[in-house]
């Protein structure tokens, strides 16, 4: 394991290179919920438990390097035409290395394989989702987000989140 240098770098980390994505499985969900819930405890994503990401286990991909778990992302299917990319979180140690650009790239090929035309994702990170293609729009423009999955969420109907949408049948990624 590599040493941080107290910035929340690794020094003498792997290269982005060794980073695997894959399925995750059974195994993993105590690690990716330890990941999310960290964020979840700043406010800055909705905690997940174990028993939901057991749920939608099959939605979940993991980065890993030397079979360290160090991120995870879902794409959650929400209707015949849309998406959600959820549950995005990566170690602190990995963040801004590219580790959270290989969790999406890899998600929105799977999109792209089942046909799915439209992904977004609900977030804080403007910036990061910017960059990969996603524009802002009104939370109204995912109906069948918000009678599906928002109606029970704590922040119903005062959700601060940015909602962002890309249009694979478009964008380059």
């Amino acid at each position: 394991m590599a040493a941080s240098d107290g910035q929340g770098s690794l020094k003498g980390a792997p290269p982005l290179a060794l980073v695997q994505i894959r399925t995750a499985v059974i195994a993993d969900v105590p690690l990716m919920t330890g990941i999310i819930n960290k964020y979840a405890a700043g406010g800055i994503m909705l905690p997940r438990s174990q028993h939901q990401v057991f749920q939608f286990l099959r939605d979940f991909v993991v980065a890993e390097v030397a079979g360290e778990v160090i991120g995870c992302g879902a794409l959650h299917i929400v209707w015949a035409d849309l998406a959600e990319l959820r549950s995005l979180a990566v170690k602190e140690a990995w963040t801004g290395r590219g580790v959270g650009r290989l969790i999406v790239e890899n998600l929105l090929g799977q999109a792209r394989e089942l046909g799915l035309p439209r992904v977004f994702a609900l977030t804080y990170q403007e910036g990061f989702f910017g960059h990969l293609g996603f524009q802002v729009v009104a939370h109204e423009a995912l109906p069948h987000k918000i009678w599906g999955d928002c109606l029970n969420c704590p922040k119903y109907p005062n959700c601060d989140e940015i909602a962002m949408v890309l249009d694979l049948d478009r964008s380059g990624n």
